[in-house]
């Protein structure tokens, strides 16, 4: 690249041609002058060719360990809309469990412990399998869990509508957002082991 003073030393055509082209700073056809606008980061500057770069999938967090139970909002709702009745509804909403999840691959177990009862949910991802909830409502489903991003979420296809749930982690706490009906309960965990 010719600076200003280099230009100016240029005879007069050679100089005014360069002026024409719009090449006032110097440079070639190929590699064309830059102006006082441009960086070397610019648009116009760098050609972006996304066909050679690498993609890079993300990858899912891992989601073994053993979580705590540290609060939860609205059980009673998501429980009134699974048609459970007040009695057990209120023994539920007293219970604190624990989850204990074991992420191999593509296949899951995840476990559930209460001092009332344990719920076990062993599945592959991607999967569709039938889920029977009769420990929790009496009912069985179609249920797939699958990964949307960093979130593992469960639909579960059956007598109730928007049924399913979602894991996901944020720092060392498991969150979990079920649904039913249009009842959302939310559950958060925090990571022991």
């Amino acid at each position: 690249r010719l600076s200003m003073g280099l230009l100016y030393n240029l005879p007069r055509p050679l100089r005014e041609r360069k002026q024409e082209r719009g090449q006032r700073g110097g440079g070639s056809p190929r590699f064309p002058a830059l102006s006082r606008s441009h960086s070397f980061c610019s648009p116009s500057l760098v050609s972006f060719q996304p066909s050679i770069l690498p993609i890079c999938p993300v990858m899912p967090p891992n989601l073994t360990g053993y979580y705590r139970f540290v609060s939860q909002d609205n059980m009673d709702g998501y429980l009134r809309a699974l048609d459970i009745n007040v009695a057990l509804r209120k023994l539920v909403c007293l219970l604190k469990p624990d989850k204990e999840i074991i992420h191999a691959g593509d296949h899951m177990t995840i476990r559930t412990i209460t001092s009332l009862r344990n719920y076990i949910m062993d599945f592959d991802l991607g999967k569709e399998f039938e889920e029977d909830l009769g420990p929790v409502d009496g009912r069985k489903c179609q249920t797939v869990v699958s990964w949307e991003g960093d979130q593992l979420v469960c639909e579960q296809q059956g007598e109730k509508r928007n049924r399913g749930w979602r894991h996901w982690l944020e720092g060392n706490h498991l969150h979990l957002r079920m649904t039913a009906e249009d009842e959302v309960c939310v559950q958060i965990f925090q990571k022991v082991k």
